[in-house]
């Protein structure tokens, strides 16, 4: 009789299960019908088909039609047969090829960790390592001492080694959308760090202090964490140019924020913000400023009226629906996806007022928090 009852438990459990995966199954089919019809998608086309345009060169004149996007891929395959990009392909291969012998790449899911012939490669000069399950970096990266580019996004690495501190002639740090929670103290030890991308962990609260002594980072990227701040050490990182801290927990900016004063964009939207200080108008190389509109109360009238050129823009978010899903990973992974599609939305956007002859002071952009 026991038997029977435990049988009965397992058929039940079975079935409920299956039912679920056939409902989520459904769930999931539906959502990307109403994405194919929907505007987002092909808001999506256009924005990666003119990203495609502007890594081959092609003129925006060619894809951009009365101001609409000319998708059409023949574009992009004729100008790629043009004999004049044929011939500067054919110059640049032999050098292309001199390069690579110093540049180390690693790609895809089967990737768990580095391989053991890497170790031996101590004359390397950049790592690019991207889309796998790696989650440590190695304590012999400390070798590597010519090493001036570690580009490392989109991978599951969740610790920094301290041995990091060792690249004394590291110039590019790129450790975007992984599951770090923190940055060791040494990374301050870098001296000649000039970018740092910290974006897309979702975890990370603060900075060490050490941080202040990357005198020569021009940017800084920590979007897309948990920083309820500007960390102090990014205030003292006096050639700082570029600093994006959205979609982080900030509810107001330090009053001696303009001691940055070489800070030439600032990305703050999708924070908490209610005011901006005044400070903000004492930063003279200040040209792009970009926040969300939605809890603005207070904005300095010297910043709409800024006769230094100052681009003010002002987004309008819209709320994302939390979607209650009894599975957190798959929730964790739509909002990476949905800040990594910002982001790149976000610097379309952006060089794109840049190429514009005469661009607004004052522009307002609604829904930019789009649902994937």
């Amino acid at each position: 009789m026991v038997g029977r009852k435990q049988l009965l438990y397992v058929n039940l459990s079975r079935g409920l299960w299956e039912t679920r995966v056939k409902k989520n199954k459904e769930r999931q089919r539906k959502e990307k019908e109403r994405l194919e019809k929907s505007s987002l998608e092909k808001i999506k086309q256009e924005w990666n088909f003119i990203l495609e345009c502007r890594k081959k060169g092609i003129p925006q004149s060619k894809y951009l039609k009365n101001g609409f996007v000319d998708t059409d891929e023949k574009i992009l395959d004729t100008y790629g047969k043009t004999p004049q990009l044929q011939k500067r392909h054919a110059l640049s291969s032999e050098t292309n090829k001199e390069k690579n012998k110093f540049i180390f790449q690693l790609s895809g899911e089967k990737w768990t960790e580095f391989p053991d012939s890497l170790k031996e490669q101590i004359y390397l000069k950049e790592w690019h390592v991207y889309n796998t399950l790696i989650q440590t970096i190695p304590a012999y990266i400390a070798l590597f001492q010519d090493l001036r580019v570690l580009e490392l996004s989109k991978n599951q690495i969740n610790h920094l080694p301290v041995e990091i501190g060792c690249l004394k002639n590291l110039k590019v740090l790129n450790v975007s959308f992984n599951n770090l929670k923190s940055v060791p103290p040494e990374l301050g030890d870098c001296e000649n760090l000039e970018k740092l991308d910290l974006s897309g962990n979702m975890e990370i609260t603060e900075l060490p202090f050490e941080l202040s002594n990357l005198k020569q980072v021009t940017v800084v990227d920590v979007s897309a964490n948990k920083f309820h701040s500007i960390p102090i050490c990014v205030l003292r990182m006096s050639n700082l140019q570029w600093l994006d801290i959205s979609s982080n927990n900030l509810k107001d900016l330090p009053e001696d924020i303009d001691r940055l004063e070489e800070l030439q964009t600032l990305l703050l939207q999708k924070n908490k913000l209610t005011y901006l200080p005044r400070a903000l108008v004492n930063m003279p190389k200040l040209s792009l400023l970009v926040v969300s509109g939605d809890d603005l109360v207070e904005i300095p009238t010297a910043i709409c009226e800024s006769t230094t050129g100052l681009k003010f823009i002002s987004l309008k978010d819209s709320p994302v629906e939390t979607i209650v899903c009894e599975d957190t990973e798959e929730i964790i992974a739509s909002e990476r996806d949905r800040e990594q599609f910002e982001k790149e939305f976000m610097k379309a956007y952006i060089e794109d007022l840049k190429e514009r002859d005469s661009a607004p002071s004052y522009t307002t952009k609604v829904l930019l928090s789009l649902q994937l």
